[in-house]
């Protein structure tokens, strides 16, 4: 493997991790739709079944038909990230792809498999099945695309905690020893929790935000309404689910992978009762000198609260970047953390030992040689990829990324709890509650005085239907930013602790694939303005008798 880094244009790296990034980033804008959508036309569909009644019917087949084209473009730029791995990151296919390659062709031939075969009776089947089966395809239409997102982020969970493996000297690559360890690890499960419920976040944000425009335009006005209910819904719900789960995947990073959670902190120096950093002075467009900084300047925090969430103990230790390079602290496991000189130098220990296992065996060596080789390369194996690093600023992420990323991502998120909340309770049946809530709205001002005894929907101040439109892109930046948290944050490691990225990928020229980012850039921006043109039209031409 390093005769073959050698020969790599450096900026491959660079451009590789662009093309990527950008078809990831387009991907994700199709996904939670998907999955969001999929909830509220199946909560639809559900009522109409239930109630027989037409107009539910009417309104299930409005939120599956933008559905489907939502649906369309999210299998277009799915399909193209998967061959990116073997095209662009041709080095981590073959050293991993027993494993990765497992939940992916899982994906392909269950998960995708189901959604695409109930899609079909989704859309076409309503006058040639039954109600009842019509909605178990519509749920399972859900179900697929769920489940197709869960093997997804099995791979993506093992690449940040690789499980259930064991490397093999006589063939250069990681094989899996445990298909279960790797399936439900709980990284994988709580990653696939916090991913799902934020995309049901999405669903219900866009699903308020439609009927906030009919409702501005006095249209729809009963679909609205309706919709509105169960968008607010499944929004708010979603979005407890989505604070609960980030929450614990906080504490998971904590243990599994403390610089990303360092680099979300802008924590340069760790110790005990560390603080939540609300917000501080982290300059957007430079790395910080997080080796001679104590903190970032203007820094206010909630007292103990990183502790907790890291420990679940107030007084909890949580190391800074500097501390991880040093090493000697305990970590979550209570073992003593190595020196980051350690690290790389046990590394290249194990590196060392892979190749003169390798050429004894072609030699034909003695089982001793061969077995005293091994030994040394299982026992350094944990620290493999620190062999490619050569110095501490290649192991620390862009600190700039993962501290703003990780609070457009909790603000936003407080701020859509909020909505939803409110939206609920001036739309609630509940009387005392509406008119409290509106009251209190035009104590501040938010309300004119006239109109806060109403607590009918249609009579909400136009300000909020605007807020609710505005929120849309607002959710979906804080779903990207969730994102760049994930994959900034483990950098520079294709694999946690295993390969780094510079050994990940193919030998290639870089201007072939600056060449094609920037034509992939043209397909994916046109995909969208598609995509956007097809529902707004979809939208504006819907009308309910």
């Amino acid at each position: 493997m390093n005769n073959i880094l050698l020969n790599i244009d450096a900026g491959m790296i660079d451009w590789a991790r662009a093309q990527f990034a950008l078809t990831a980033i387009y991907h994700w804008l199709f996904v939670p739709l998907t999955l969001g959508l999929a909830v509220v036309m199946g909560i639809m569909e559900t009522i109409y079944y239930r109630t027989k009644d037409d107009f539910w019917k009417s309104c299930a087949k409005f939120w599956q038909r933008l559905f489907g084209i939502n649906f369309a473009m999210g299998v277009a730029t799915g399909i193209i990230l998967e061959f990116e791995f073997g095209t662009n990151w041709s080095n981590y296919s073959w050293f991993v792809g027993d494993i990765f390659g497992a939940p992916l062709a899982v994906e392909g031939i269950i998960a995708f498999f189901m959604e695409s075969t109930f899609v079909a009776v989704m859309f076409f089947g309503w006058k040639k099945v039954s109600r009842g089966f019509h909605l178990a395809s519509t749920w399972l239409t859900g179900l697929g695309a769920t489940i197709s997102a869960w093997w997804i982020l099995v791979a993506n969970a093992w690449m940040q905690n690789p499980v259930g493996c064991e490397f093999n000297p006589d063939t250069m690559r990681n094989e899996m020893v445990s298909f279960l360890d790797v399936a439900l690890s709980p990284f994988a499960v709580m990653k696939f929790c916090h991913t799902v419920t934020s995309a049901w976040i999405i669903g219900g944000v866009f699903t308020v935000a439609v009927s906030c425009w009919y409702l501005l335009k006095k249209r729809n006005t009963r679909l609205a309404i309706e919709s509105i209910k169960v968008g607010a819904s499944v929004g708010l719900v979603a979005s407890l689910l989505a604070a609960a789960t980030g929450h614990l995947s906080g504490e998971q990073v904590a243990e599994s992978q403390p610089m990303k959670l360092a680099a979300m902190e802008a924590l340069y120096h760790g110790g005990t009762d560390q603080g939540l950093t609300i917000v501080a002075w982290v300059n957007p467009l430079k790395q910080p000198d997080y080796q001679h900084e104590e903190e970032p300047p203007l820094r206010l925090s909630m007292p103990y609260a990183l502790s907790v969430m890291a420990t679940r103990d107030a007084h909890g230790y949580v190391p800074g970047i500097n501390d991880i390079i040093k090493g000697g602290y305990k970590n979550a496991k209570g073992e003593t953390e190595p020196s980051l000189d350690e690290k790389i130098q046990r590394g290249k220990k194990a590196i060392a030992a892979l190749a003169a296992y390798r050429k004894a065996k072609k030699e034909g060596a003695s089982p001793e040689t061969l077995n005293a080789q091994r030994a040394i390369l299982d026992a350094n194996m944990k620290y493999f990829g620190y062999g490619y690093v050569e110095s501490a600023e290649q192991i620390v992420p862009y600190i700039p990324v993962n501290f703003w990323a990780f609070r457009v991502m909790v603000g936003f998120g407080c701020i859509i709890i909020l909505f939803f909340a409110l939206l609920l309770i001036m739309t609630c049946r509940i009387p005392f509650l509406t008119i409290f809530t509106r009251r209190l709205l035009a104590t501040f001002g938010l309300l004119p005085e006239t109109e806060a005894d109403s607590h009918q929907i249609t009579d909400l101040p136009k300000w909020y239907y605007w807020v609710a439109i505005a929120l849309l892109p607002l959710a979906y930046l804080a779903s990207e930013c969730g994102w760049l948290v994930a994959e900034f944050g483990r950098q520079p490691w294709t694999i946690q602790d295993m390969l780094p990225t510079w050994a990940s990928v193919s030998d290639l020229s870089s201007t072939s694939v600056g060449l094609t980012f920037f034509i992939f850039l043209f397909l994916f921006t046109t995909m969208l303005a598609v995509e956007i043109s097809i529902m707004l039209k979809q939208i504006k031409k819907f009308n309910y008798q």
